[in-house]
């Protein structure tokens, strides 16, 4: 405990965390534990499920591209409803209820997090809409909260040169704000073990994985889906300077705490490669 005293550490939330309410009440309390103890967490979580769902109530087609939601202007407003208001507010209540000081933040907030449209890697002509991707993170208001003691929790929402809002995957900005504020590590909280060398196989799980073994992963489609901002979020934090990253089973009970404070640890460590002898 007195190893990570004072450190920052960006949480990823999201996946079953987010829906089971046992899990979601054991990682919030979680959360709260790592306060008391003197470390400075802060929160940067999704909501894909609840956005699903209010989605097909409003009868709204909803598409995905690797990984990324097709965002049209109408989707966007259902996007930053769910995410800024209902999702955000609710992870802030049953916070304080534990006795964290949380405060809830989107990305609009302080120009927290600007915004561009979201360059995509290959030359496939896919119109993604307001889908973002991180310009900048001015994270003074993230400073501020964090010295006055209060749990920071960040809905993904970024904002354009104009004011327009973006949707902006949730791990992709956990690995932007992790930089940004220098933190020690990064943890992103999943529905499956971690990275798996063979997606057919859960007993694959690759506990310890290199930059340039994920970057080859990902080429080669062993890391797909939703899995590839993932991995893409480690890889970018890492090479600004978060010292450790880690992809974690969001089901597993006190999974936060597992990895932080055991010598084990959980899930998959995506490291520099000169760290992995560490």
């Amino acid at each position: 405990m007195r190893k990570f005293r004072n450190k920052k550490i960006v949480i990823k939330y999201g996946g079953s965390a987010m829906i089971n309410e046992e899990i979601k009440e054991s990682v919030l309390e979680d959360i709260t534990l790592l306060k008391y103890v003197g470390v400075n967490p802060i929160i940067v979580h999704g909501g894909g499920p609840v956005i699903n769902e209010t989605l097909d109530k409003f009868e709204i087609e909803s598409q995905f591209y690797q990984g990324l939601r097709i965002t049209t202007e109408e989707i966007m407003e259902v996007v930053e409803m769910v995410l800024a208001g209902r999702i955000n507010k609710e992870i802030v209540s049953l916070a304080n209820k534990f006795g964290s000081q949380a405060i809830g933040i989107c990305g609009k907030d302080g120009s927290l997090i600007e915004a561009e449209d979201y360059k995509l890697a290959d030359s496939a002509e896919v119109d993604l809409g307001y889908v973002g991707q991180v310009k900048q993170i001015n994270p003074k208001i993230l400073d501020k909260l964090i010295e006055d003691d209060f749990l920071p929790v960040v809905a993904p929402i970024g904002v354009g040169e104009n004011g327009e809002s973006y949707n902006i995957n949730a791990d992709l900005v956990a690995g932007e704000i992790a930089a940004a504020l220098g933190a020690d590590k990064l943890i992103l909280l999943t529905n499956v073990e971690g990275i798996l060398a063979d997606e057919e196989d859960r007993d694959s799980l690759i506990s310890t994985l290199s930059i340039e073994n994920a970057k080859s992963m990902v080429e080669n489609g062993k890391i797909a889906g939703g899995m590839i901002p993932k991995a893409k979020s480690c890889i970018n934090a890492l090479e600004k300077g978060v010292r450790r990253t880690h992809i974690l089973d969001g089901r597993v009970s006190h999974a936060l705490l597992l990895e932080i404070f055991t010598d084990k640890g959980i899930g998959t460590m995506v490291t520099k490669e000169d760290e992995q002898s560490e």
